[in-house]
């Protein structure tokens, strides 16, 4: 689990340090201690700083694997906190993803919505996947509106954005509708600059290596379904 304590530590490990505050390998234990101790003085203060607590939006987008598994780790989050959540797959729907079925487990807390009818490359019909584009987005934002929801994923709309079934500025006018302590979370490629400008966290997944395009290996259950 990232706290923001990790997140200022990575900073300063990253990028914090001058040549002449680092410890060489003979640096002695007093050293390296009083080296922590100052590092935890500024950790301690930088998140003191950081008390607030506000509902986020919240983009995963970029070519590499991860932006809707990254997501569902914060769904489990949620549930495991009690809180209620909504799922609403756009594109995805054809198929049965094994998540659904976890998921239903928790029907008391969850809803889970996939409302595409498979990639792009299989429709063939633009029409139709913009009216179930739209269908998605009209389920969704009763979620976003909803303050019972703390959390709504909307799964792959980012590309259902990227191409042109949905209206960037009516997704983002509706996602200032949402409640102040909900959080929503868009994921998919390709998320336009308006969205990435708007939203409060954003991360982009980088392809560096993929089994299906070095190695023509299929997707395989419980890896990408």
């Amino acid at each position: 689990m990232e706290t923001n304590a990790d997140l200022v530590a990575g900073e300063n490990l990253s990028g914090g340090e001058t040549g002449g505050d680092r410890l060489s390998s003979s640096g002695s234990d007093s050293q390296y201690q009083k080296k922590m101790q100052r590092r935890k003085e500024v950790q301690e203060q930088r998140v003191a700083l950081a008390s607030a607590e506000k509902g986020l939006i919240i983009v995963n987008t970029g070519n590499g694997k991860g932006k809707t598994t990254a997501a569902l780790g914060m769904v489990l989050r949620s549930l495991g906190h009690g809180f209620r959540v909504a799922i609403v797959q756009f594109i995805k729907g054809a198929w049965e993803p094994a998540e659904k079925e976890i998921f239903s487990h928790f029907s008391d807390r969850l809803e889970f919505h996939a409302m595409g009818e498979g990639f792009t490359w299989e429709t063939q019909d633009r029409d139709r996947d913009i009216q179930k584009a739209r269908q998605a987005w009209e389920k969704a934002l009763s979620f976003i509106t909803n303050p019972d929801y703390k959390l709504v994923l909307l799964d792959e709309i980012n590309v259902a954005l990227k191409l042109g079934y949905l209206p960037v500025e009516e997704v983002i006018a509706g996602l200032e509708q949402k409640p102040d302590e909900s959080h929503v979370i868009l994921t998919g490629r390709g998320a336009p600059a308006p969205l990435i400008e708007r939203a409060d966290l954003v991360t982009e997944m980088t392809l560096i290596k993929h089994p299906f395009r070095e190695q023509g290996v299929k997707a395989q259950p419980g890896i990408e379904y």
